[in-house]
């Protein structure tokens, strides 16, 4: 009688492969062969939910800007805290500043850091708070600010320059003529533009403070 297990043995010198592995070269001769450039897209796809929720993520902890309470529309931004007092009316402060226009592309139409005293040095700007000289924009900026602190502020029309005697004004006659050229244009004012042709920007760092007596 021939066993079991002789009656399942292969013949002599054939070797049968296993059927898991005819079901897979089966299953890999009949696979359909996907371009390259579909297996790249769907890489980048994959990867897009992530890159998405980073971005997001990023966005949500970047810091943003926030109207000062009582200012008529100026937002700042803090890039520095500064450790110092904080001005009160009749100060006289001393602070740098870079000005720039937005309807001109962001341009810069002064800075103090250019304004050189005889020993080469940056000369600030000083102003007394409160004393109606300045426009409205950096006082309110510059009366929530800390000696140290750095601010970048959005300064709507109604808070910048209402005339060509309000300071800060540019020492340069042609940056001088540009920026007043700009916002007082009557044709553009003509055409409703106002709003948007006065509008500036500034980099505030407070220097120091000179407490009224």
């Amino acid at each position: 009688m021939v066993s079991l297990s002789a009656a399942v043995a292969p013949a002599a010198g054939v070797v049968p492969p296993p059927q898991k592995a005819q079901a897979f070269a089966v299953a890999e001769a009949h696979a359909p062969t996907i371009p390259r450039r579909h297996l790249l897209l769907a890489s980048a796809a994959s990867t897009l939910p992530a890159a998405a929720a980073a971005a997001s993520a990023s966005a949500a902890s970047a810091p943003s800007f926030a109207e000062i309470p009582g200012s008529g529309g100026v937002k700042a931004l803090d890039l520095r805290e500064g450790p110092g007092e904080v001005p009160a009316d009749g100060d006289q402060v001393a602070i740098h500043y870079y000005g720039r226009l937005a309807a001109k592309q962001g341009w810069r139409f002064d800075s103090t850091y250019d304004h050189k005293d005889e020993t080469g040095d940056p000369m600030p700007f000083v102003f007394t708070v409160r004393a109606g000289n300045v426009i409205p924009g950096i006082e309110a900026a510059v009366k929530s600010m800390r000696v140290g602190g750095l601010r970048r502020v959005i300064i709507p029309p109604s808070q910048g320059y209402q005339n060509t005697s309000q300071e800060p004004i540019p020492p340069n006659f042609f940056d001088r003529q540009r920026l007043f050229t700009t916002i007082f244009n009557p044709t553009r004012l003509a055409n409703g533009e106002g709003s948007t042709l006065g509008t500036l920007i500034f980099d505030i760092e407070l220097i120091s403070i000179r407490q009224h007596s």
